[in-house]
C-alpha cells in the first residue's frame, strides 16, 4: 500500500507494527534515502570497479594519495563513559528472549544483529525493532511456552546495534518506486525511535557498521549520522560506531576509516569470519590463493595474524578501541570434555587477543562471557580497556595482508563435507528465519556459511586435490551433497527436514557454490526467497 507522497510499503502491518512504521519514521528514512541514495549506488559500482581490476591481474596496497592521514597526529574523539569497558560483548538476533538473555548475560555490551545474525524477512526486521524500542523502555517480556518468564534484570549490557551494509536493499518499502537501502532503513528507524529514550536513559546511540570496503564508504556513513543528528536536534558526535574490518581492502585504508567517522567512531572490530570470505572473494582467479579447509585458517596464520596486529597497531595509535573477533565455539551442558575443550579453545583465543593489545572481544552464546571476560579483566588488570599501549613495534606491509599462500593445511575430504552440510543446513535455516543457527558445536552465521560456499567455488575453479588424489569438481561436489542432505534428512526425520524447504535449499546453494561465476553474497540472490 501507498503510505505517503513517494513511498510504498509493500509489507505486511501486523498486530503492534505501526507503532514503530509510523509516518513520521517512515518520512525519515525516506529523507536519508533520498539524500545517500545515490552516493551509495556510485559506492557499490566503485566496489564492482574495483573487483574487475582485481580479476585482470591488479593487486591491493595502501593508498598513496592518503598517507598523510596515515602518516598524520591525529586521534578520535573520546567514547562515553558506558563505551571505555568493552571486554566482552555478545552478539545475536534481535529476537525477543534472544535479546532478554543478551541483555542479562552479564556481557559489557550486546550487540543487536540486523545483519549476519539475522534472516532479513519482513517479520524478523519489524519486531526486531520493536523488542529494542521496548528493551530500552525496560518494557521487554517474554513468556515461554514451557511457563518460564524472562524480563530484563537491573544492569543490562549496553546496546550497540549492527545494520545491514551497503549493499543489502529493503524491498519491502520503495522510495520513489525504489526499494531503499537495508541499511539506511535499519539504521532510520532505530535511530528515530530510540536515540532520544537512550539519551534520557544516559547512554547513546551505539553502531555497528559491516562489510565497508573503503574510507569513501566510512564516509558516506558519517555524514549519514551528522544528517540524522541534526534532523533529530541531537548533538553532533553523539552516535558512535565501531567499523568492522571484514573485507580484505578495508584492511589497507583502517587509519582513513578512524579519520572519516573520527567524530563517530568507537574504534574497529576484527570480523575474522567475513574477512577470510572477503580474501577468497578477492583473487577467485588467482590459484596462489586457495585456501586449504576452513578450520585450518586460524587467526595465527600469517595473513591472519598481520591483519589482526595491524588492527590494534591502528586503533591505539588512534585512541580507538580495537575489538576482538567472535568466538563461535559452542559450550555442551551434557558433555563435559566438549565443554572443555570449547572453554579452552575460547580462552586461548581471547588470551592471544589481550596480548596483541585489543580491548575487549565478542562471544556468541552467553555461557562464553565468564570466561572472556576472566581473561580481558585479567589481562588488563582491571582496566576499562588498554588504549594506552602502542604498538610502535608493529609495522605490517601490503605483502603480508596478502600472503594467503603461506596459509598451512591440506583440502580434504572432510573439510568439503563440512562446507556442504554447513552451507546447506545454514541456507535452510536463513529461510526459516533463522539468521545464526548452532551446527556441529559452532555458531554458524552467514559469514561462517559465506566461507563454506566460496570455498567449495574456489576449490573447484582451481582444480583443487584432496589429500587423497581426487580432484574437486562440481560432480563430486553434487555426490558430496546428495551423501550429506541423506545424513541431515535421517537425523532430523521427515517432517523437520520438509519443513526445512530441502529443494529451495538445494537450488540456492548449487546457485552460489557451483556456478561459473562467484556470486558476490549469498544473501543477494537468496533474499528472492524470503517473505
Amino acid at each position: 500500500m501507498t503510505t505517503q507522497a513517494g513511498l510504498e510499503l509493500r509489507g505486511a502491518i501486523d498486530s503492534g507494527y505501526e507503532e514503530v512504521l509510523t509516518p513520521d519514521a517512515l518520512e525519515f528514512i525516506a529523507e536519508l534515502q533520498r539524500e545517500f541514495g545515490p552516493t551509495r549506488r556510485d559506492l557499490l559500482i566503485a566496489r564492482e570497479r574495483r573487483r574487475e581490476r582485481l580479476a585482470r591481474g591488479d593487486s591491493l596496497d595502501f593508498l598513496p594519495e592518503t598517507r598523510d592521514v596515515r602518516e598524520g597526529d591525529w586521534k578520535v574523539e573520546p567514547v562515553p563513559a558506558d563505551m571505555q569497558q568493552r571486554w566482552v560483548e555478545i552478539t545475536g538476533p534481535t529476537e525477543r528472549k534472544m535479546t532478554i538473555n543478551a541483555l542479562n548475560s552479564g556481557a559489557d555490551g550486546f550487540m543487536a544483529d540486523f545483519e549476519d545474525a539475522n534472516a532479513p524477512t519482513w517479520k524478523n526486521m519489524v519486531e526486531g525493532h520493536i523488542n529494542l524500542r521496548d528493551a530500552i523502555e525496560g518494557t521487554i517480556t517474554y513468556d515461554g511456552s514451557d511457563g518460564r518468564h524472562y524480563e530484563v534484570g537491573e544492569t543490562p549490557a549496553t546496546l550497540l546495534v549492527r545494520p545491514r551494509g551497503w549493499h543489502l536493499p529493503e524491498r519491502h518499502l520503495l522510495i520513489d518506486s525504489e526499494p531503499v537501502s537495508g541499511a539506511l532503513f535499519d539504521f532510520g528507524l532505530y535511530f528515530f525511535h530510540c536515540a532520544p529514550r537512550l539519551l534520557r536513559r544516559g547512554s547513546g546511540p551505539y553502531f555497528y557498521v559491516p562489510k565497508l570496503e573503503s574510507h569513501r564508504e566510512a564516509r558516506l556513513w558519517n555524514e549519514v549520522f551528522s544528517f540524522a543528528e541534526e534532523a533529530l536536534g541531537v548533538h553532533r558526535g553523539t552516535i558512535k560506531a565501531t567499523v568492522l574490518i571484514e573485507t580484505l581492502p578495508a584492511a589497507f585504508e583502517m587509519d582513513e576509516i578512524l579519520y572519516e567517522l573520527r567524530e563517530h567512531s568507537a574504534g574497529l572490530n576484527a570480523g575474522r569470519w567475513d574477512y577470510i570470505f572477503s580474501a577468497i572473494k578477492c583473487f577467485p582467479d588467482r590459484p596462489d590463493m586457495v585456501l586449504p579447509d576452513r578450520g585450518d585458517v586460524t587467526m595465527t596464520v600469517p595473513f591472519m595474524r598481520a591483519y589482526t596486529e595491524l588492527l590494534a597497531a591502528t586503533c591505539h595509535k588512534r585512541g580507538a578501541h580495537a575489538m576482538g573477533g567472535m568466538a563461535a565455539l559452542i559450550p555442551s551442558r551434557r558433555d563435559e570434555e566438549a565443554n572443555a575443550k570449547a572453554l579452552d579453545g575460547v580462552r586461548a583465543d581471547k588470551e592471544r587477543e589481550v596480548s596483541q593489545g585489543y580491548d575487549g572481544t565478542w562471544v556468541a552464546h552467553p555461557d562464553l562471557v565468564p570466561v572472556a571476560r576472566e581473561v580481558f579483566e585479567r589481562g588488563l588488570g582491571g582496566r576499562p580497556n588498554q588504549l594506552e599501549r602502542q604498538r610502535d613495534e608493529v609495522h605490517v606491509r601490503a605483502d603480508e595482508l596478502l600472503d594467503l599462500a603461506a596459509t598451512p593445511g591440506e583440502i580434504t575430504e572432510q573439510g568439503l563435507r563440512t562446507d556442504v552440510s554447513v552451507g546447506f543446513q545454514y541456507i535452510s535455516f536463513w529461510l526459516g528465519g533463522r539468521g545464526a543457527a548452532a551446527i556441529n558445536s559452532l555458531m554458524e552465521d552467514a559469514a561462517t556459511a559465506e566461507i563454506s560456499r566460496s570455498q567449495i567455488w574456489q576449490w573447484i575453479r582451481h582444480g583443487a586435490q584432496l589429500e587423497d588424489g581426487r580432484t574437486v569438481t562440481r560432480e563430486l561436489v553434487r555426490e558430496v551433497l546428495d551423501e550429506e542432505t541423506e545424513k541431515i534428512r535421517s537425523a532430523v526425520g521427515e517432517e523437520t527436514w520438509c519443513a526445512g524447504r530441502p529443494a529451495e535449499t538445494r537450488e540456492i546453494f548449487e546457485r552460489v557454490a557451483l556456478s561459473e561465476e562467484l556470486f558476490e553474497f549469498l544473501t543477494l540472490p537468496a533474499y528472492a526467497y524470503l517473505d
